[in-house]
């Protein structure tokens, strides 16, 4: 697959021209579709006949999810509803979400309603980055949900990274074992969750103005994978 560098930096430019403190979902769900890395479908909603319509063409069930250049951390602010199976759910939902963004956050601003397919649980793993002032871009791989809260299972390396290397931090956190069947449960798409950690090494090491990126969680399937949540910081004092 040919990546689009170019559609990528344009991407990141729009954030920083409107001087947003992270990239809108969509945009950064669009950013990693460019880079190759899977997303689920989705599409933004500013009305509930809209939603309706747009979850009728993905196919139930569906997330709801707000978007919003101020809010961060949307299931904090109540602005994430999963496995809705109909309309009147759809119809429900966006409401709630709603009100909740107007109780808990009442000076952001919404955007609209994401209305992504929702796809089959599976085992969770994490890919991040950094833009270290010493070291340069920093990548991390861990083991999703609450692994990563709990046990800090982590394996980090500087940028760039190529597929060996991304298949060693893999290998190296202790959780492993999961990833490749661990008692009888199916061996995971290794290779896949290394791809994803290459094109993240590209994707910082070619675009300075990425201050932060989390792709969490990334569900892993015996063959491949899907991200479902990605968060993208702007560097506002980068050089280029």
């Amino acid at each position: 697959m040919i990546i689009q560098l170019e559609k990528a930096r344009e991407l990141i430019e729009t954030t920083l021209s409107m001087g947003r403190r992270s990239m809108l979902e969509p945009d950064a769900m669009t950013l990693m579709s460019i880079m190759g890395i899977p997303v689920p479908s989705f599409h933004l909603a500013s009305s509930i006949e809209e939603a309706q319509k747009i979850a009728e063409a993905l196919g139930y069930p569906v997330v709801l999810k707000v978007v919003s250049p101020d809010i961060t951390h949307k299931s904090d602010v109540g602005g994430v509803k999963l496995n809705i199976v109909n309309p009147h759910q759809v119809s429900e939902k966006f409401n709630e979400i709603l009100k909740n963004v107007r109780e808990k956050a009442p000076e952001a601003r919404v955007s609209g309603i994401m209305i992504q397919k929702m796809v089959p649980s599976a085992t969770e793993v994490v890919v991040g980055a950094l833009r270290d002032r010493q070291f340069g871009p920093v990548l991390m791989f861990g083991l999703g949900g609450i692994f990563i809260e709990l046990l800090k299972d982590l394996s980090f390396r500087v940028a760039p990274v190529n597929k060996d290397d991304a298949l060693d931090m893999i290998r190296e956190i202790r959780g492993y074992p999961i990833l490749i069947g661990y008692r009888g449960s199916p061996k995971l798409d290794t290779d896949a969750i290394a791809d994803v950690i290459v094109r993240v090494s590209e994707l910082m090491i070619s675009i300075d103005k990425i201050d932060q990126l989390d792709l969490n969680p990334i569900m892993v399937y015996p063959s491949g994978l899907v991200a479902l949540d990605v968060r993208i910081i702007p560097a506002y004092e980068s050089g280029g």
